[in-house]
C-alpha cells in the first residue's frame, strides 16, 4: 500500500487490475486547459479529475466550506468515487503536470473519506515520459460498471473558519500559508478581494517541497526545514491553507512524507478568512 508518494518505478510494477490512476491536471488562468492537457497526453489508462467539476462544489446546498473552491460534501465525493471505479481495496494514485500541485487535493478528499490506500506520483507526469511510462492519448477509456465504494471514518482533519478564528494566537495552533511569499505579505493579490494574510500565519509556498529535478526532498530535508519553519511550535498544532485549499495539501503531504505526522487543512483558506466579515487580515 502506498500512502503518501509513488516513484514511477513503484507505479510501472503495479499490475493494472490493482491500480486506478487519475490526472489532476488543472490551470487557474484557464480551466478548461487541464482536460485539453488530459486529451492530448496522459499516462494509459488513466482517469480525468477536474479541480472545478469534480474536486469542488459551488452549489451552497453540497459544500461544506466557503472559499474559491469549496470542498463537496463527502456522500457527494463518494458518488463520484462509484462513478469511476474507486473501490476500497484498489491502490490509487494521482498525479498531474504542475509540480504536484493540484493532484494533492485528490489525495486528501480520498484519505477525508476513509481511504488510506491513495498517493502522489513523486515528480508527476514529467517524470513517467522522461523515464519512457507508457501514455495516450484522447478520452478516458471506459471504467465499466459502477464501483461500490463506502464511506469511512476521515484519515485527516479538516478545520473551518470560526476554530481557526476562535484560535488565533493561541500556541495550540500554528498557521502556514502556502501561498507565495508576495501575495502572503500582501504585495499582490490576483485572485481574491483582499490582499495580505490571517494573522500569526507563517510563510511555507508549496513549491518549497520539491528539489531542482521537480521531485519531492528527502524527508530529512523537509523536517529539518518544518523544524527551522516552526521554532518551538509543535507539528501537531500546524493548520495548513493557502489561497483556496489545494495549494495548501503539498505542505500537509510534505509533512507526512518528513515523518512529523498528519496535520490539518484549512480548506477555506484565505478566500473565504478574507470574505468573511470581522476578521482580521494582516500584511507584511
Amino acid at each position: 500500500m502506498y500512502t503518501t508518494l509513488i516513484s514511477v518505478a513503484e507505479l510501472q510494477a503495479l499490475p493494472a487490475a490493482q491500480r486506478l490512476v487519475f490526472d489532476c491536471s488543472f490551470d487557474l488562468a484557464n480551466p478548461a486547459a487541464g482536460l485539453a492537457q488530459f486529451e492530448q497526453q496522459h499516462i494509459a489508462g488513466a482517469q480525468h479529475a477536474d479541480l472545478d467539476q469534480h474536486l469542488s462544489t459551488h452549489d451552497d446546498a453540497l459544500r461544506v466550506n466557503g472559499g474559491r473552491h469549496p470542498l463537496p460534501q463527502r456522500d457527494v465525493v463518494v458518488h463520484w468515487l462509484h462513478s469511476v471505479g474507486v473501490r476500497n481495496d484498489i491502490q490509487v494514485v494521482v498525479y498531474d503536470r504542475n509540480g504536484m500541485n493540484y493532484c494533492g487535493r485528490l489525495w486528501w478528499m480520498l484519505k477525508w473519506c476513509g481511504h488510506e490506500a491513495v498517493a502522489v506520483l513523486d515528480g508527476g507526469l514529467q517524470a513517467w515520459v522522461a523515464a519512457g511510462g507508457a501514455v495516450e492519448s484522447g478520452a478516458a477509456t471506459t471504467r465499466g460498471e459502477p464501483s461500490n465504494f463506502s464511506l469511512r471514518e476521515p484519515l485527516v482533519q479538516l478545520v473551518d473558519t470560526q476554530t481557526v478564528a476562535a484560535n488565533l494566537g493561541n500556541a495550540q495552533q500554528t498557521l502556514i500559508d502556502a501561498r507565495g511569499a508576495p501575495r502572503y505579505r500582501g504585495e499582490v493579490e490576483p485572485l481574491d478581494p483582499v490582499a495580505g494574510h490571517i494573522p500569526g500565519a507563517l510563510n511555507r509556498p508549496f513549491n518549497s517541497n520539491l528539489n531542482a529535478d521537480g521531485f519531492f526532498k528527502s524527508p530529512e530535508q523537509l523536517r529539518q526545514e518544518f523544524a527551522a519553519l516552526l521554532g518551538e511550535r509543535s507539528a501537531s498544532s500546524v493548520v495548513h491553507h493557502c489561497g483556496s485549499g489545494v495549494s495548501a495539501v503539498p505542505n500537509v503531504l510534505a509533512m507526512q512524507v518528513a515523518g512529523l505526522g498528519r496535520t490539518a487543512l484549512y480548506a477555506g483558506s484565505w478566500s473565504e478568512w478574507c470574505r468573511t466579515a470581522g476578521l482580521p487580515c494582516e500584511k507584511g
